[in-house]
């Protein structure tokens, strides 16, 4: 047995291993456990079932994304169009190196996503509120014209969707998805345009 504190933090990376291993339909709590050197009555304790160990760590994947396009959300930078190409570059990057780096992992969790789907809308809603913020800081500069920008926001986060939803994701590697992704950018920034 371990000697080391047992954390939520240590069962969740454990969890990645295990589901980087084994896939979401084989992978279980007594893997989890194994791996940790504890009994999976203690991995119980700190995630009362499996269902939740398994949005727990959904949950950690996509809170990764978020933080870095928070960044991008908040930071002090002129222009919102800019502001708005940068975050939806970082979200594509995002997913593309998620996709292309860990194929594997990246397949468990869109599995997993699909299947948590109230951390899916959690998620999606955050990202939302972020583009949200970033329209009505484009408006407020004189940039943008969204005389509801929540609603522009959520046409943006559609018109992107094949540059961030996993379904398109085995198209993120060929050679002319940056060239169309910046063309889809430019489209998106000329209709908010003033």
């Amino acid at each position: 047995m371990t000697t080391e504190t047992l954390t939520a933090e240590r069962i969740l990376e454990a969890t990645e291993e295990v589901l980087r291993r084994y896939g979401p339909a084989k992978a279980t709590v007594v893997d989890v456990a194994r791996l940790l050197g504890v009994s999976h009555g203690s991995v119980y304790r700190h995630f009362r079932t499996k269902a939740a160990l398994r949005e727990a760590v959904t949950q950690r994947w996509l809170e990764r994304t978020e933080i870095t396009l928070e960044s991008i959300t908040d930071a002090i930078t002129p222009g919102g169009a800019e502001k708005l190409r940068g975050w939806l570059m970082a979200l594509f990057e995002a997913k593309r190196h998620k996709a292309g780096d860990d194929p594997e992992l990246f397949a468990t969790y869109d599995t997993l996503a699909r299947e948590n789907s109230g951390v899916t809308e959690t998620h999606l809603s955050i990202l939302t509120s972020q583009l949200t913020r970033i329209v009505e800081e484009g408006v407020r500069a004189g940039e943008f014209t969204a005389p509801d920008p929540h609603r522009v926001a959520v046409a943006v986060f559609a018109a992107t969707a094949r540059f961030h939803d996993p379904t398109y994701a085995p198209e993120w590697q060929k050679p002319s998805m940056d060239d169309e992704f910046s063309a889809v950018c430019d489209l998106v920034v000329r209709g908010l345009r003033t």
